[in-house]
């Protein structure tokens, strides 16, 4: 099959919630600014109390078009799998039906696969290079300038000006018009489409892995991104303003943010055997690191996904994040995207696994 449109995706994540007992059809509450609604689903099992809960979400980045679909598969393998009690195969990797059953069974997997459907219309109608929403109303009527580049406007050190070193190369505007489309909108959460991502954190209480969905290096990316990691200083954090204006540098002389160990050591275990997975199905390598190793970053899902706990001051909270970065192109002819959806998929599944361990 080609590439699926937001028809498509919408019809598959319903689909598959009325076909199957073990999967929940979830209506995001906000519509888009061209009134679309959007979906996600729970799979697993249904127990009285809630469980720990894996939310993958993709479609962020509205020009990065298989991420849709390396997550309706997943569902789709998933549930298949499970009521038909087989495993699953891809390439040289597999997983037993116990397997499976454990993941169905120990955990609430919550795949979200189109957040911005207004953006991924626009990109495969018209501008397929197009990045953000479709929010022009800080556009000034310069259609070059309409939408906000969502993985940009979650709540973390959205003050970038103050936050980071000023020759940080942090991949941030906070102008509408910028050329790299990376605006960060007027205030975080300014866009109905990270408040339904942040609304899907809420609702699943018990969420302690979150993984974004994108485009391209092949490489899985955990916090943080705005300095590199450690964890033998916990007053260099970024709660606190005396790190202002030093954030951000790759010489790590200024400042380095700050993780506990555990989590660092999670993180890295659960990137590294998504990986392991992920080569498994026909050898592609990719590099499990942290996300500032990329570039430094502001607002982004993952950053801002881990930093809830801390905000919260409740270790329940806590949430371990990454963003898988698939592929070496935004939109790969589709007979290569469908090896990169089996790939990705693999890593997926091992991850998963991993965590309901």
């Amino acid at each position: 099959m080609p590439y699926l449109n937001i028809t498509e995706v919408e019809s598959g994540v319903a689909g598959l919630a009325a076909a199957f007992p073990t999967a929940d059809l979830i209506e995001l509450p906000e519509p888009t600014f061209e009134g679309r609604t959007c979906h996600a689903l729970r799979i697993g099992t249904h127990h009285q109390q809630p469980k720990p809960a894996v939310v993958l979400v993709g479609g962020v980045h509205a020009r990065e078009w298989g991420s849709c679909e390396i997550l309706v598969n997943l569902a789709a393998d998933l549930l298949h799998a499970h009521a038909g009690g087989t495993g699953l195969a891809y390439g040289g990797t597999s997983f037993t039906s116990a397997q499976v059953r454990t993941i169905l069974e120990e955990l609430d997997v919550v795949v979200f696969p189109l957040a911005n459907p207004d953006g991924r219309h626009y990109s495969q109608t018209v501008d397929p290079m197009w990045r953000r929403n479709r929010n022009p109303a800080r556009s000034g009527g310069d259609p070059d300038a309409v939408g906000v580049d969502l993985n940009r406007n979650f709540d973390h050190l959205f003050d970038f000006r103050t936050a980071f070193h000023p020759l940080a190369p942090v991949h941030v505007s906070d102008d509408p018009a910028d050329p790299n489309q990376v605006y960060q909108g007027p205030e975080p959460f300014s866009e109905v489409e990270t408040r339904n991502v942040r609304r899907l954190l809420d609702r699943f209480v018990r969420t302690h892995w979150f993984v974004d969905v994108h485009s391209y290096t092949q490489k899985m990316l955990f916090v943080w991104g705005d300095d590199q990691n450690q964890s033998a200083d916990p007053a260099k954090n970024f709660r606190n303003p005396l790190f202002d204006g030093k954030r951000g540098l790759k010489d790590g002389l200024l400042y380095a943010e700050f993780i506990e160990e555990g989590d660092a050591d999670g993180s890295a275990v659960l990137a590294e055997r998504f990986c392991e997975a992920l080569k498994g199905v026909r050898g592609v390598e990719y590099t499990p690191q942290s996300a500032f190793d990329l570039y430094p970053t502001c607002g982004t899902s993952d950053d801002y996904a881990y930093a809830r706990h801390i905000l919260s001051g409740r270790e329940e909270d806590k949430i371990l994040a990454f963003t898988v970065e698939w592929g070496m192109a935004f939109q790969p002819p589709w007979s290569e995207m469908k090896k990169i959806v089996l790939d990705v998929d693999a890593g997926l599944v091992e991850f998963c696994l991993t965590a309901a361990a």
